[in-house]
């Protein structure tokens, strides 16, 4: 049996979802799941969603089953076997000690003052993801700033990671350990599954994506439909790292699809990894 050798890691809203605005290509969910049925690949979904919502939008979408699913903004990990969701302990282990004891409760105590946040739904938090909902347009650093500094007071090592729903015109704020970003969750599975960089693949399309693409540290790519000024800072932040390649932009015209969600996704796997285009057919 063919051990796999490349590891696909992908968002899924507005990414390999096609819940945007965009169109979407009629064959590019086809060739994905004709891709995902190869042994020389893993995939792994990455995602803000909780695993209810996982595994709500593989039934809606009619997207292959992963080998892995990293949820929660990075927060929770879980192998799949089947129907069988199994949560990866180590990690919950590995990323506990940032917190320094404090837990989801204490921390929202923490900003129960800042007028500007709103708690997002008790679904939408766990042990370790607090979760808000703030204004779109809002100057975000003096808020940041402020929490930055709240936190750092009581020694807690916390990533805050800002992105918008745009269908919803709302700004989503996510308070997390500091290294269980998207990023660190990748990095922990790729370590434990033996996967090297080069033979690693992202894809996302928005700003909770950013640290991943902009590290340098993976092949990324960002699908013809992502957010304008997400492919200007993750263009301009790998420029000044000399590390332009790592990041492809998908074009559209790849197999005569237009670029957008998953056939974006594929476009830009098959420019890091040309042996893969054959497999999508």
């Amino acid at each position: 049996m063919t051990n796999p050798s490349i590891l696909l890691c992908s968002d899924l809203d507005r990414t390999l979802l096609p819940n945007g605005a965009a169109p979407e290509s009629a064959e590019a969910r086809p060739r994905l799941r004709t891709l995902a049925a190869r042994p020389e690949l893993m995939l792994a979904y990455v995602s803000g969603r909780h695993q209810a919502l996982l595994r709500q939008a593989i039934a809606d979408y009619a997207i292959p089953n992963p080998d892995y699913a990293i949820g929660d903004v990075g927060t929770t990990l879980y192998e799949i076997h089947g129907d069988h969701w199994r949560p990866w302990r180590e990690w919950a282990e590995h990323i506990a000690p940032d917190w320094s004891g404090a837990d989801h409760g204490d921390l929202a105590a923490l900003f129960a003052d800042l007028d500007l946040l709103r708690l997002q739904e008790p679904e939408k938090q766990n042990t370790f993801k607090l979760s808000y909902y703030a204004p779109s347009g809002l100057v975000r650093d003096e808020l940041l700033a402020e929490m930055r500094s709240r936190l750092a007071a009581k020694d807690v090592r916390a990533s805050l990671i800002w992105s918008v729903d745009e269908a919803a015109d709302i700004g989503l704020l996510d308070v997390l350990p500091a290294s269980a970003t998207k990023l660190h969750a990748m990095e922990f599975l790729m370590a434990r599954r033996g996967f090297d960089a080069t033979r690693t693949v992202f894809a996302g399309d928005s700003g909770n994506d950013l640290p991943v693409v902009t590290s340098g540290r993976l092949r990324a790519v960002l699908v013809r439909n992502a957010h304008s000024e997400v492919v200007s800072e993750a263009s301009r932040s790998l420029r000044v790292l000399g590390l332009e390649r790592r990041l492809y932009v998908a074009r559209g015209g790849f197999h005569h699809m237009n670029g957008n969600y998953s056939a974006g996704v594929l476009e830009g796997l098959a420019h890091f990894l040309p042996e893969t285009e054959a497999w999508m057919r």
